[in-house]
């Protein structure tokens, strides 16, 4: 992995989600992914991979950041969005659930929807976070893969311009929680899987690579 000076909390989440047993079958998921970004590097091309949910606001935002922060931790030159088919907002759930995790995150005002700058250390460039459609400008990419975060974005978008491939890696919702006593446990647990799954595919490409 690359010398990266993690931020402290972070690094502790980061260790305990490389511990966290994948199943056979989530790996078997995750290959197609790990597969098409070692492709791309293969032929010298780009890595654009564009994280989709129907409304950007949990799991395509959680995925997006995890995945760029693996991405950069292994030294793989991959270019990490997410958008939707609605703009709604980065949920401030999922936001608060990333703080907890180390993250640190500062935003702007932009309507109902704000703009956030998500750190992962002091010498990172942020990442930028903000519910968007998929083929928002923001996500500056004429070609990517689709990778579909949740079961209704994947059912309910059969033609995504842009798209080389699309790659199903569907994540159970903490919504399902919002309001609840399990809210913030569900929260980071989800966040936390996905943390996981995105170290496990960015180390398999290192080491083929």
């Amino acid at each position: 992995m690359q010398k990266v000076s993690l931020y402290p909390t972070l690094a502790e989440t980061i260790q305990n989600a490389k511990k966290q047993p994948i199943p056979a079958e989530r790996k078997a998921v995750l290959e197609v992914l790990i597969s098409y970004i070692q492709s791309k590097l293969d032929q010298g091309q780009d890595v654009n991979l564009n994280f989709i949910c129907t409304h950007n606001s949990r799991r395509s935002q959680f995925s997006q950041i995890w995945a760029k922060t693996a991405a950069d931790l292994h030294g793989i030159p991959a270019n990490c969005y997410s958008g939707g088919v609605e703009v709604t907002a980065f949920n401030d759930r999922a936001v608060s659930s990333l703080k907890r995790s180390g993250f640190r995150i500062s935003y702007k005002e932009n309507g109902s929807n704000p703009i956030y700058s998500v750190f992962y250390s002091d010498e990172s460039d942020p990442i930028i976070a903000f519910s968007k459609v998929f083929d928002d400008p923001a996500n500056d990419a004429l070609h990517f893969a689709a990778v579909m975060t949740c079961d209704h974005a994947d059912e309910n978008c059969p033609f995504i311009p842009g798209t080389e491939r699309r790659i199903p890696v569907r994540y159970e919702d903490p919504k399902a929680f919002d309001g609840t006593d399990l809210e913030a446990e569900k929260y980071d647990e989800r966040s936390l899987q996905i943390a996981s799954e995105m170290l496990y595919v960015f180390f398999q490409v290192q080491m083929r690579d």
